[in-house]
């Protein structure tokens, strides 16, 4: 009898979409497998601010825990949210094609006011990157806070008096929501990892990691490898004001990052290129350069904050 690969995943509609993804490419390796969702804590409270909820793995910690106790398989998860250090006896065993790593704006009536940079106006967001980057170009501007998955964030959008609200734009575009009054904001740099899927497995677990290399692509696998490589050598929390963006363009990755106070009046930034062969530290190499360049000051302002 054949073996049916059990898929985890958690029950939102992106969420599902992804793990859907998953079990539509093993379909065309002829790997039959079955979808096994479950709600996560990040799911169930949508009023705390992500990094004020024990961030590290608040998305990832049930699915963890099921993995480890058998219930499934492989967990499908949105890179961005998994910690940089997995949990133990757990290993990544595929980063499938990465999609935009954009951040978008979700606007309510125009756009005028991004025009002006002293502007007043009130933006949405849970996401202390965004928020960061956001006041550092809108210093008059308010942050308000947003919770839930990405159709709750939606409505919430139309039901408030916001000006507007940040989304990536991967998980808008998945599932077909990105609404037309809407525009990528090209100056925000991404949380590592943004646009990128990972889906894990038991470190003893031979066969799926067989199967899952079938899906791996390798340049997602090393641009992503890279950014969160940047992020556990600044800090180590996926909930940080912590960008970074590694591409691929003619044999060379060239990798922006960036560390911003809190509030947003302080930044630390870092661009280096290499070529591809010699990527491997390239992430720890910036990281690196950028304490030493200022960035210092601010992760530490940031750890002894507790953020």
């Amino acid at each position: 009898m054949e073996k049916i690969l059990r898929i985890g995943t958690r029950d939102s509609q992106l969420a599902v979409w992804q793990a859907t993804l998953v079990q539509q490419l093993l379909q065309e390796h002829h790997i039959t497998s079955e979808l096994v969702d479950m709600k996560s804590d990040g799911d169930i409270d949508l009023i705390t601010p992500l990094y004020e909820i024990g961030v590290q793995g608040v998305f990832t910690k049930t699915l963890d825990a099921a993995l480890l106790s058998n219930k499934f398989d492989i967990a499908v998860h949105s890179m961005k949210d998994v910690p940089t250090q997995l949990a133990k006896g757990i290993v990544q065993a595929a980063v499938l094609p990465r999609a935009s790593y954009k951040d978008i704006l979700v606007y309510r009536n125009d756009i005028s006011f991004l025009n002006d940079m002293q502007s007043n106006a009130v933006i949405a967001t849970s996401s202390i990157r965004r928020k960061a980057q956001w006041l550092n170009r809108y210093p008059n501007h308010q942050i308000e806070n947003l919770r839930g998955n990405v159709n709750t964030r939606l409505r919430k959008v139309t039901e408030s008096n916001w000006n507007g609200a940040i989304f990536a734009a991967a998980g808008v575009e998945r599932i077909n929501l990105r609404p037309e009054n809407s525009i990528e904001l090209d100056w925000m740099l991404p949380a590592p990892a943004q646009g990128a899927i990972m889906i894990v497995c038991r470190e003893n677990d031979e066969a799926a990691k067989e199967i899952c290399a079938l899906l791996n692509d390798a340049a997602s696998a090393l641009c992503a490898k890279i950014e969160r490589d940047f992020l556990r050598t600044l800090l180590g929390g996926c909930s940080t004001p912590i960008s970074a963006l590694a591409e691929i363009k003619n044999d060379h990755v060239y990798f922006r990052g960036n560390i911003f106070s809190v509030d947003g009046k302080e930044k630390a930034e870092v661009e280096k290129i290499t070529e591809i062969v010699l990527a491997t530290h390239l992430g720890i190499d910036a990281a690196k350069e950028l304490l030493n360049s200022g960035g210092k000051k601010i992760a530490e302002k940031i750890r002894n904050a507790g953020i």
